[in-house]
């Protein structure tokens, strides 16, 4: 394969030669050859990914002085000036890329629309590298991703079918906008039903932003956003296969493909992952974890243009089919010809999603960048013998125009989304919803000093149903040394709300939905502040981040589920609180040995009005109190082996109230407890390189400690009254933590 790849650069070096030369080299990293780092020429549209061996040519280039940078997710640029003279061919020999834990000069897009260093970024952005996700703990996909995040949460909607969704501060997995490479494709349906289809083969990195950001990205992105940022076509291996099993049943696996097809860098591959085993630890009649088919076929292509600019398209087809339900339903094959059956209760849901998205940087003098996005979105499902089929579409543009006057950084932005939704409830019983939502942005990133920065901003949308909608933001950067920054930032956030697909209970229980008004854009404004300090000690190095902040929300909408077989919805005409304090520490020592700690406190609550019209504050369901994450990783040399470990703890949350049936056949009169005990959650992998194979064993386990939720998420599934899944009583909304338990895996992954 080296031969190969070498023939039609030797051709096309001696082709143009006369007039051009070249750059050649090998990039190491820790005493080895640094695969796929990125070597360019700034400034040119001249660059190129080292191979497996860290070797590298850059060839047609004319002569100049040049300023050439080699990076790679996880170590310090490399930076140089170099002199390309006509007819002569440079070797640069070994260039050696230090580690940097701290990943200070990772390019970050999320908080401004534009690459922006992380260190000088005016937002606080958490980066989450796909490499790290790997070596950690191997997630098969986001969803799985979310417990190595600081501070966010995965939220499961139904403790039978498992759909579930991603929290920040506090807030339900709605107020969280999911992003694809900077654009928002995921919302409403997709937020609850998509998410488990981004497999971690496609994530270069997860960037994270806590706290409102609807002047960049609307509706949604109100209590933070999680930006997706997928591979570069041109840094893959040509073949990558990774494949993993676990003793709970499940299987998973991906290959993928990065050929070079003319001017364009390709990336093209397959997902999959199966499970098909029926567990019942807690002894509720009822399957302990979801079953599923799921496939994903991707692609990805990247054009190398001659003027430099970018030019991108990436599409993704999903499908799955995943099933729980009690042991009849769950029996080998049953569950196809079981669906929507009134006599044994099972949850079955086939969902078929297609995405299309990509940037185009339009030619000429003006920078001019086009973001675009189309998905699709079918749902096909039985939640007992309840039938729901919906089906979404969303188009989306951002056109966006970035201008540097003197030290002013402005942006300027003309967005469009149109979103269709349809369903067979009484949501859409008259007419399918179809909205068309225009607006526009702008914002200011102007540098005072060499130690202050301003960041200010707004967007303006235009709802038919609510007309024009301001959301208004500003960040405050200080640079109080070249270790230590403070950030202080304020704005607000909106959210427009879609209910049918937000709340699975009433679907999956038996509850009645009465809206009881004309629902009201939810409000917010926010305000928080980050410390950021880098220290040395001794030959070792680290950062520590400090995060406060506070959201306050009016026009809040807030399911009551106190009036027995209804669902009660209304805007508040109280408000919603969630403050808190966020602290996190990287430390990497001069062995092989880093480590990562992270904690976060926070008070979610809820004012409203009593029955007798006083107000009264309660905590929002399923919000930690406080949680704790701490990682850590070894590295031995000489055998090429890396322990991993990674505790996750979760704090008390506030529970819905539920009572169960007594041996009398009655409910009884004292619920279930209404705040979860603490617990936590401890894992080990263990990844053994064998370089001289392209190949990586990992292994390891999840859940080590065996810790399962003592209540079943069910409530009601043993009414001697009615069938399993089939009482008046039955409820799905109980799942506050794991049912898998302990859980071993072992995987391999082969590049060539």
């Amino acid at each position: 394969m080296k031969a190969l790849s070498f023939f039609p650069l030797l051709f096309a070096a001696l082709a143009g030669w006369g007039q051009a030369a070249g750059l050649s080299g090998q990039v190491f990293a820790e005493g080895k050859p640094l695969s796929y780092a990125h070597i360019a020429l700034e400034g040119t549209p001249f660059g190129v990914a080292s191979d497996e061996d860290g070797l590298f040519q850059i060839i047609g280039i004319p002569p100049g002085t040049y300023r050439l940078a080699v990076s790679a997710l996880g170590y310090h640029t490399w930076t140089q000036e170099v002199q390309v003279r006509a007819g002569e061919g440079a070797q640069l020999g070994r260039l050696t890329l230090e580690p940097n834990i701290l990943n200070l000069q990772a390019a970050v897009v999320t908080g401004t629309l534009k690459a922006t260093y992380l260190k000088d970024s005016p937002v606080k952005v958490e980066v989450v590298s796909g490499r790290y996700l790997q070596q950690q703990a191997a997630p098969a996909n986001l969803m799985e991703s979310v417990a190595l995040i600081n501070g966010a949460q995965e939220v499961v909607g139904c403790g039978v079918c498992g759909t579930n969704s991603i929290s920040l501060n506090g807030l339900p997995g709605a107020y969280t906008a999911v992003l694809m490479d900077g654009t928002p494709i995921y919302g409403s349906l997709a937020a609850v039903y998509g998410l488990n289809g981004i497999p971690r083969s496609l994530i270069e990195r997860i960037e994270v932003i806590r706290g409102p950001s609807s002047t960049l990205y609307g509706s949604e992105a109100v209590a933070g956003v999680i930006n997706v940022i997928t591979k570069h076509a041109g840094e893959q291996p040509l073949l990558s296969v990774d494949i993993m099993g676990t003793t709970n049943g499940e299987s998973f696996g991906n290959i993928a493909f990065a050929p070079r097809v003319g001017k364009w860098r390709a990336y093209a591959g397959v997902d999959y992952g199966l499970t098909d085993k029926y567990s019942d630890k807690n002894r509720d009649g009822f399957g302990d974890f979801v079953n599923l088919n799921r496939l994903s076929f991707f692609t990805k292509w990247e054009m190398e243009r001659e003027n430099g600019k970018a030019l991108s398209l990436f599409g993704k087809y999903y499908s799955e089919s995943r099933r729980n339900g009690v042991e009849d339903f769950m029996r080998p094959g049953a569950w196809r010809s079981l669906r929507g059956s009134e006599e044994v209760y099972g949850e079955s849901i086939f969902t078929r999603r297609g995405e299309l998205f990509g940037t185009y940087e339009l030619p000429g003098g003006l920078p001019l960048k086009l973001d675009y996005s189309l998905s699709y979105h079918f749902q096909d499902s039985y939640y007992g013998a309840d039938y729901y089929r919906a089906e979404q579409a969303i188009a989306f543009t951002n056109l966006t125009l970035p201008l540097e006057v003197g030290r002013h950084s402005f942006l300027f932005g003309l967005t469009s989304r149109w979103q269709g939704y349809d369903d067979n409830t009484v949501a859409t019983a008259q007419s399918a919803s179809r909205q068309f939502i225009p607006g526009l942005f702008a914002q200011d990133e102007w540098t005072l000093d060499k130690k202050w920065s301003l960041l200010a901003g707004g967007r303006l949308d235009h709802y038919a149903a609510h007309g024009l909608i301001f959301a208004p933001r500003f960040n405050l950067k200080y640079a109080a040394t070249e270790w230590t920054s403070l950030r202080f930032n304020g704005g607000t956030g909106f959210r427009v709300v879609n209910l049918f697909t937000e709340d699975h209970a009433f679907i999956s229980g038996q509850r009645e939905v009465v809206i009881a008004e004309s629902l009201q854009p939810e409000r917010s404004y926010n305000a928080s502040a980050n410390l950021h300090h880098i220290y040395l000690w001794g030959k070792s190095q680290g950062t520590m981040d400090v995060d406060l902040f506070y959201t306050y929300f009016t026009n809040k909408i807030i399911p009551d589920y106190d009036t027995p077989g209804q669902i009660l919805y209304a805007n508040t005409e109280g408000h919603a609180r969630t403050m808190g304090l966020s602290f996190s520490l990287s430390h990497q020592f001069p062995f092989p040995l880093s480590l990562q700690l992270g904690t976060n406190w926070q008070r979610a609550t809820q004012t409203e009005l009593d029955a007798d019209g006083q107000f009264f504050t309660r905590p929002i369901e399923f919000a930690q109190q406080w949680s704790g994450l701490g990682t850590l990783n070894y590295r031995w040399k000489k055998t090429g082996i890396m322990l991993a470990y990674t505790l996750n703890l979760t704090g008390p949350m506030a529970l819905p109230e539920a009572f169960d049936f007594g041996p009398d056949g009655q409910l009884l009169s004292t619920s279930r407890p209404t705040e979860s005990d603490p617990f936590a959650i401890h894992s080990l992998q263990l990844t053994k390189a064998v370089p001289g194979w392209k190949l990586e064993a990992y292994g390891g386990v999840q859940n080590l400690l065996d810790y399962r939720q003592p209540f079943s998420p069910l409530v009601g599934f043993n009414d001697p009254n009615a069938r399993a899944g089939f009482s008046q009583s039955f409820d799905t909304t109980y799942a506050y933590g794991p049912m898998r338990g302990r859980a071993f895996y072992l995987g391999l992954r082969w590049q060539l």
